[in-house]
């Protein structure tokens, strides 16, 4: 379930961090650090997002 979790996290991530930055931007925040900070609020949410999202996959019924 490992390598499911991590490829996963990688697109989740991305996605999710590229909607914290976009969302900073439509708000008028264009400094790096707020930037950084919303990238790395969604990279750090899609963590549980992928491993709930691998369970729900690998779950046999």
């Amino acid at each position: 379930m490992g390598w499911l979790i991590t490829v996963l996290h990688l697109f989740i991530g991305a996605t999710l961090a590229g909607i914290g930055i976009i969302a900073a931007l439509v708000m008028g925040h264009a400094s790096v650090p707020v930037l950084l900070g919303a990238a790395l609020v969604g990279f750090v949410a899609a963590a549980p997002v992928s491993w709930l999202l691998a369970r729900k996959l690998l779950r046999r019924d």
